[in-house]
C-alpha cells in the first residue's frame, strides 16, 4: 500500500519536477510535461509509460492501463490502496524517465 502523501514526496523529490493543479488532480511535471497526476478521491494515480515498460508494470493486477486510447498512448494506473510500495517506486521512476528523456534516477 502506498498513501497520497508517500506517491507525492516520492514524486516532489525528483530532480526539477513540479506540482500544478491539472483539472481535479495533481499533476507532477518535469518541464512542463505531465509524468504523473494523483486522484485524491480514488487513491489512484495515472502515470506515463512507453509501450513496453507498460506491458511490464502491468503484470500487476494494481497497475493497468488507462481505458481508450489514453492508455494506448502509454497512460497507465496505479492502485495505490493494493499496490507494493517498491513496485510503484520503480513504476513512478520509470515514467519520468520516459518523459525526462535522458535524465536517470
Amino acid at each position: 500500500m502506498v498513501t497520497l502523501t508517500q506517491f507525492t514526496k516520492a514524486a516532489l523529490a525528483l530532480p526539477d519536477v513540479v506540482e500544478v493543479p491539472h483539472f481535479e488532480k495533481n499533476s507532477f511535471r518535469i518541464k512542463k510535461k505531465i509524468f504523473a497526476t494523483l486522484d485524491n478521491t480514488l487513491s489512484r494515480a495515472c502515470i506515463k509509460l512507453s509501450e513496453t515498460d507498460q506491458s511490464v508494470f502491468c503484470i500487476s493486477t494494481a497497475i493497468y492501463p488507462a481505458p481508450n486510447k489514453w492508455g494506448k498512448q502509454g497512460w497507465t494506473f496505479i492502485e495505490l490502496k493494493s499496490v507494493n510500495k517498491n513496485l510503484c517506486k520503480d513504476a513512478l521512476y520509470t515514467a519520468y524517465n520516459t518523459v525526462a528523456g535522458k535524465r536517470k534516477v
